[in-house]
């Protein structure tokens, strides 16, 4: 059977990085989930206990039991009935995981040959088995990239990010010139939608139809193809440098 040289490279990071680091125990990966999934949500803001439920699918009670918990580790503020916000602590863990997650996302499926729309289930369940060293050792097999396949920025390794350049296409105006720069959605089927028909990071569109009535914002591609999009997939898809049609 052939192996992708990629892929032994891969393996050897992983090998290395467990054996040239100390045996340290991070946070458990459900607390890493969690503290992920507020910082998703609501950056420095405040997550509520409905919203942390609805992102990981689980029960409310069990978010308020870890929100409890991770308060208690100092990862968050926490108020009943309110919601949490991360410390400054919590933020660093979420944004390490998040480069963690970026990164491996960026390896599938540049050299592993994955679809945009299946890196992210993997890299769920891999950020939780490497090392820093392992993360730090990929960033330089990838030659330090600033986005992952989705457009999304990667965290430096010091823990710090840019601010986001782009806003949503949900946003613009008919006549507006824009380039996807992200697209903010996870779900595999969404994502094989607009793969399908090449919206990805780096497509240049124009806005042709903007229906206020039901959201749904109607773009022109590179090649004259028109794609009508729904509130969801408009207010997913960021966009950036616009400029009046004609100009």
């Amino acid at each position: 059977m052939f192996v992708p040289p990629c892929f032994v490279i891969f393996c050897r990071l992983y090998w290395c990085a467990m054996n040239d680091m100390a045996i340290i125990r991070p946070p458990s990966s459900s607390v890493g989930d969690y503290v992920k999934a507020i910082w998703g949500i609501a950056g420095s803001d405040v997550a509520t206990t409905k919203d942390v439920a609805d992102r990981l699918s689980i029960a409310p009670a069990s978010v308020t039991s870890m929100f409890t918990r991770l308060r208690e580790m100092g990862l968050v503020e926490y108020e009943p009935y309110h919601g949490a916000s991360l410390t400054e602590a919590g933020c660093t863990e979420a944004l390490r995981l998040v480069r963690r997650h970026r990164l491996i996302e960026t390896f599938l499926m540049e050299h592993l040959g994955y679809s945009w729309n299946h890196v992210h289930d993997e890299a769920e369940r891999l950020e939780h088995a490497v090392s820093d060293e392992f993360t730090e050792r990929l960033a330089e097999l990838l030659e330090h990239p600033n986005r992952d396949p989705h457009g999304a920025l990667i965290p430096g390794p010091d823990g710090t990010i840019p601010p986001e350049d782009a806003s949503p296409l949900s946003t613009s105006t008919v006549g507006t010139r824009a380039q996807i720069v992200r697209v903010g959605h996870e779900d595999a089927a969404a994502l094989s939608y607009l793969g399908e028909r090449g919206l990805r990071p780096g497509r240049s569109i124009v806005v042709r139809e903007v229906r206020l009535v039901d959201g749904v914002v109607t773009v022109e591609d590179e090649e004259g193809t028109m794609h009508s999009l729904g509130s969801s997939l408009a207010d997913a898809i960021f966009v950036r440098g616009p400029s009046e049609d004609g100009s």
